[in-house]
C-alpha cells in the first residue's frame, strides 16, 4: 500500500495506472472508518484492478460553527484497515494542497443541494460537490463508491458526474447497522451510552414507516405523522426533519409511488444523525 500526499503524484500514478488499462475503484472518506468504508473498499476491491481510499476531513463542507477541529482523525488506525482490506493507494493530503492560497473555484448542484440537509448546512454540498469534482480529476475513477446512508448526497453526485461529463460509474452500497439497527457513522463516537441508546429511535421509525406503508398507507403526511410521535417521546431526540422525496430528483411527494427515499435528520443531545429507507 502506498500513501501519496501530493495531489499531482496521486493523479501521475492514477496516470500510469490507465495507461496500463488496469481499472481504478475509489473510495472517498474522511476517515475515521468504520465497517460501512471497509464494505465500500470490500467491493471496490473485489470490481477493480486498483482501489484508491482518500482520507481527507474537507473543511469546504463543514459550516462555521460545524465540528471540523473535533471531527475524529484516527488516522493510524484508518490506514492498518484499509491496508488489511488490500487498499492500492492512500490519498491523504493535508488542506493547503486541495485549497492552496487564492484558491476561487467551487461547483455547485443547483436545486438538490438546497433541501433537506442543505437546508440547515448551507454551502455543504457545494464543498462535498468541490471535492469530489476535484478528487475524480485526480483519481481518475473508473468506478466511485459511496453508502446509501448519505442518500441525497449520492443523489447529488450522481447528478454531478451526468452532468460534468464524468466517465467514473457511481455505485451506492446499502447502509450498513450495529446489530440493533443505528445506522454506522463516524460521528456516532459523540454519543454517550444513553445517547446511543436514544438514537436508535431513528432506525425504529424507518421501520414504522416502512411497516405502514406496505399495509397500504399512501398518505405521506401520516406516515410523517407517525413516525414524528415515535421520535417524540424520546426527551433526547430533537427532530431536524422527516421527509418522504423522490429517490431521483429529491422532490416531495405527497403520496407514495415509484422508487422514494424516506430521510430523517435527528438531533440526539448535541450530536446531528441522519438515516433514511430506500422504499421500492
Amino acid at each position: 500500500m502506498k500513501i501519496i500526499t501530493n495531489p499531482k503524484i496521486m493523479q501521475l500514478e492514477s496516470f500510469k495506472n490507465k495507461a496500463k488499462h488496469k481499472s481504478i475503484g475509489f473510495v472517498p472518506t474522511m476517515g475515521a472508518l468504520h465497517q460501512g468504508h471497509l464494505s465500500l473498499i470490500h467491493a471496490a476491491r473485489k470490481e477493480n484492478e486498483v482501489v484508491v481510499v482518500s482520507i481527507f476531513v474537507n473543511p469546504a463542507q463543514f459550516g462555521p460553527k460545524e465540528d471540523l477541529k473535533r471531527y475524529p482523525r484516527p488516522v493510524k488506525r484508518d490506514l492498518e484497515l484499509c491496508k488489511n482490506a488490500g487498499v492500492d493507494f492512500i490519498f491523504n493530503p493535508n488542506p493547503n494542497q486541495m485549497y492552496p492560497q487564492g484558491y476561487k473555484t467551487y461547483v455547485s448542484v443547483e436545486q438538490l443541494s438546497q433541501v433537506l440537509c442543505g437546508k440547515s448546512r448551507p454551502g455543504h454540498f457545494r464543498g462535498v460537490a468541490t471535492v469530489i469534482t476535484k478528487l475524480f480529476n485526480i483519481v481518475q475513477p473508473d468506478r466511485a463508491y459511496f453508502g446509501q446512508k448519505d442518500a441525497q448526497q449520492s443523489v447529488i453526485i450522481k447528478r454531478l458526474v451526468e452532468d460534468l461529463n464524468f466517465t467514473a460509474k457511481v455505485k451506492v452500497l446499502p447502509i450498513v447497522r450495529e446489530a440493533q439497527g443505528l445506522a454506522l457513522s463516524s460521528r456516532n463516537s459523540y454519543l454517550s451510552p444513553k445517547e446511543r441508546e436514544v438514537g436508535l429511535v431513528l432506525s425504529r421509525a424507518l421501520k414504522l414507516a416502512k411497516e405502514l406503508i406496505f399495509k397500504g398507507t399512501k398518505d405521506t403526511k401520516k406516515i410523517v405523522s407517525a413516525m414524528r410521535k415515535l421520535i417524540a417521546k424520546e426527551e433526547l431526540a430533537k427532530i431536524e426533519y422527516i421527509e418522504i422525496i423522490d429517490s431521483k430528483n429529491l422532490k416531495y411527494l405527497k403520496r407514495i409511488s415509484g422508487r422514494c427515499f424516506i430521510v430523517l435528520a435527528v438531533w440526539i443531545g448535541k450530536t446531528r444523525l441522519i438515516d433514511n429507507i430506500l422504499i421500492k
